[in-house]
């Protein structure tokens, strides 16, 4: 939305007039240009998602209230405005849980790779190559 068209409609003073802060990604984006290991730029990004994650909280909440002014949102349909704006509230969160979930998977392929697949020793046997070894038989099973 525009500022012309924001201006252009009749509105109350807001509780104040100054933006919020910008917040300054200076010295995390130097720690991140400085990581060396997944690890380290995993620790980066928590630590700026911590940063941001009361501001996001708190954007959530507005929308929220905002989408639940004078109880719209009740039977809201898809599209409408309520419904809009608690989509924008819930992935508002979400930026934070996939940001997170990043971090992880990078940690997992960096640290904890999956194993590679590997061939049957006896290709003949076919089907019977994946399935383990059967059990010794060593009689009856020991008393608990």
């Amino acid at each position: 939305m525009g500022a012309t068209r924001r201006t252009a409609l009749p509105r109350r003073a807001p509780p104040t007039d100054q933006p919020w802060p910008a917040p300054d990604l200076t010295p995390y984006l130097d720690a991140l240009a400085a990581a060396r290991t997944p690890a380290e730029v995993d620790a980066v990004t928590d630590h700026v998602l911590d940063a941001a994650e009361p501001a996001l909280r708190a954007l959530s909440d507005y929308l929220v209230a905002a989408a639940r002014w004078k109880q719209e949102n009740r039977d809201a349909a898809k599209g409408s405005p309520s419904h809009l704006l608690m989509t924008a509230a819930s992935r508002a969160l979400s930026a934070l849980a996939l940001a997170d979930e990043a971090g992880l998977n990078r940690l997992r392929a960096a640290y904890d790779p999956a194993p590679a697949p590997s061939a049957p020793a006896d290709a003949s046997r076919g089907a019977t190559a994946s399935l383990p070894p059967a059990p010794p038989s060593t009689g009856p099973a020991p008393r608990r």
